[in-house]
Parts: C-alpha cells; structure tokens; sequence
C-alpha cells in the first residue's frame, strides 16, 4: 500500500512537471549546449557560355526554318513566333535587350549537332523532350515551354473520325524526328499497315499533302495547326481527335555548363511566374514600383538580388516580361487566340487556372 501511494505521488509529480513547461527542453549537444541553427549560404556562379554570349554581344539561337506560330521570318524579314520569343527572353534576361539575339535555321536532322558543336547557344526548335536525348546527347532540356503530343491532318472530305480509320494510307511525316517512330508503334500495336512518305521539312510535308503525295499528314499537334493555317483553305483541313504520344516541347543546351542550362530555364520560369502574378509587358514597370506582395516584389528584384547567384541583373526577369511578355502574353500572340493558329491553352494552361493545365513554375526564393 505504501509502494502504491509513492508511485502516485512520483507520476503527479512528474505530470505537474510537464505542465509547467509547454515544451520539453532540447537535447543538448555533447558540450552541453544548444545547437545553434546553420544559415544556407548561396554564392554567385559562372557560366561560359554567359560570358562568351556577353563578350560577343547578343545570342545565337538555333530555330525552325519556318514553322508558323513558332518561327518564321515575316515579310520584313524579322523572325517572329512562340519559340522565337523565348530565345529573345533570354537575350533579355542575359544582355537586358531582346533584340541582342541572331536566329540560325536549323534542319531537323541538323539541330543537335550544331548544339554540340557549339554553333548557337541554345536551341529552341519545337524539339521534344526524351530519355534517349536527354541522357544519350550531352545536352540538357531546360525546360518545357510547351505540352504537346503528336497527331494527324486529314482532309475534311475524307470525314474520318479517327486515326484507325488510317490502314493503308499514305503519311506525310517528317524525317529525322521521333514522329517516325511514334507512327509505327501507333499502326504496329494496332495491327494495321500504312505508307510512310518520309520529308525533309515541315514545308515540303505541306506541300506533299496539299498536293495529294499523301493522304494525311502526321506531327505534332501544334505543328499541324501550324501548317494547316497557311494551307490554301485552311478550313477544308481537320486534326483528328487522336493523340498518340507526349511531346514535351523546350530550348535545349549543352549539358557542360549547368549554370547556363539555370539562366535558360529560370527565363521561362519567370514569364510562368510573372502570369501567376498577373503581370503583363504593360503593367510590370508600374508593379516594380508599387508592389507589396513579396514574391512579385522579388521576381522583379525589387527585393533580394536573386540575379546575382547566375550572374545576372537584379532587374532581369523585370527586363524578360517587360520587353518580351509573361507566359500567358508570349503563347495569346503566336500561337492562341490572338493568332492565326488559335490553339487553346489546353495542357498548357497554368496549374491553378479554373481548367487546370500542366504549366508550373518554382517559387522565387
């Protein structure tokens, strides 16, 4: 009995104890003191590709010889389009003037070569993200500017409803491109034939197919909106409903300079980030000036200097959406409602619009 009553006395008396303290104390280090907390230290890096790019004087970006909405020389010789743009956020963002950028037409089969070899700085040529190119070419893709996926043009007479209806046709498809491999998966898991017309450009599979060399024409959906907007009566034409494969789209560089594959890839992050914050080529200068909330008053560098870690501008994703666009502003012109394509954002709306896409960004801090 007199065990038992010490026993309740010792647990009150440890309960009490725990009472007073609303936390128990940390364990001490083995000197006996608390461990102070360790501040992440950050420090600027070097690129060589950013100093070859600044001692030159403007970029050289390799792109499609003429793709509609995504690069193409208008009638004043001036290269335009979704993937141009990007290439001109860079030149922003490393020189502080989108206009410091020369573009080099580059042919399919030529496009990583003259990467590796080191005859432009980036590639940004409607070019899809994939294991064999990622970890097999010594480049890196920086990031994924748009989410696309390989379809089919067909004439609107043939009213086909899907590409199963395809057996035995004719396809215009490109050389040199994984659109060639996807296409005979498609027709060899569903055991059935086809031609394949095989092409040096996206230009002469449009005038192949406008001139009935083949049946249908097959790329990426993008590409075949694209294509399907210069053709002589765009509207006889229909992309089929069928999407046979994912084509992550993106500017590629050489995996030797990490820092330079951060500039390229945290430029499409800060148009991604600048339409999150509803910031547009307008209205950023205003929103430098008067912004309170702290991420946009960070991705402008109004806050912190967040250029300095890749040997940036303070200012520069300020100078990338003001003389270039948030994201939202690069893909309405070139490509959706504002241009002749007018492709829906679909898959590439942002992650937190009312119709949720793929389109995310890191936060800025």
């Amino acid at each position: 009995m007199i065990r038992g009553l010490a026993a309740a006395a010792f647990l009150i008396l440890g309960l009490a104890g725990c009472e007073r303290g609303s936390n128990p104390p940390p364990a001490p280090t083995s000197a006996g003191n608390l461990t102070a907390p360790v501040a992440t230290r950050y420090k600027a890096a070097s690129s060589k590709v950013l100093n070859a790019v600044r001692k030159r004087g403007y970029l050289v970006c390799g792109v499609n010889p003429g793709l509609p909405g995504f690069a193409y020389p208008d009638v004043h010789g001036v290269w335009r389009g979704f993937d141009v743009d990007f290439c001109r956020a860079v030149a922003a963002a490393v020189l502080g003037d989108a206009d410091k950028v020369r573009f080099t037409p580059i042919p399919a089969l030529d496009r990583f070569g003259a990467l590796q070899k080191g005859e432009i700085d980036v590639l940004s040529r409607n070019t899809s993200w994939s294991y064999s190119r990622d970890a097999g070419l010594g480049l890196v893709f920086a990031a994924v500017t748009y989410y696309d996926g390989q379809g089919f043009l067909a004439p609107r007479a043939l009213s086909l409803t899907s590409a199963e209806e395809l057996s035995g046709a004719r396809i215009c498809v490109q050389a040199g491109t994984v659109t060639v491999d996807n296409l005979a998966d498609f027709f060899r898991t569903r055991g059935l034939t086809y031609k394949p017309v095989l092409v040096a450009s996206e230009a002469e599979a449009r005038r192949l197919y406008q001139n009935d060399g083949c049946d249908v024409y097959t790329a990426d959906i993008s590409a075949l909106a694209g294509s399907r907007s210069v053709l002589n009566n765009p509207g006889a034409h229909v992309i089929l409903p069928d999407v046979i494969s994912k084509e992550p789209l993106g500017p590629v560089v050489r995996q030797n300079d990490p820092v330079w594959a951060d500039i390229v890839r945290w430029t499409v992050y800060a148009t991604i980030l600048g339409e999150e914050l509803g910031l547009t080529s307008k209205t950023v200068a205003q929103a430098r000036e008067t912004a309170l909330d702290p991420q946009t008053r960070r991705l402008l560098g109004v806050e912190g200097d967040y250029g300095a870690m890749l040997g940036l501008s303070r200012d520069w994703a300020f100078q990338v959406i003001r003389q270039v666009g948030a994201y939202h502003e690069i893909f309405g012109r070139d490509v959706g409602e504002r241009s002749p394509l007018k492709l829906d954002r679909g898959l590439n709306a942002l992650w937190s619009a009312p119709k949720p896409g793929l389109l995310y960004a890191p936060p800025m801090r």
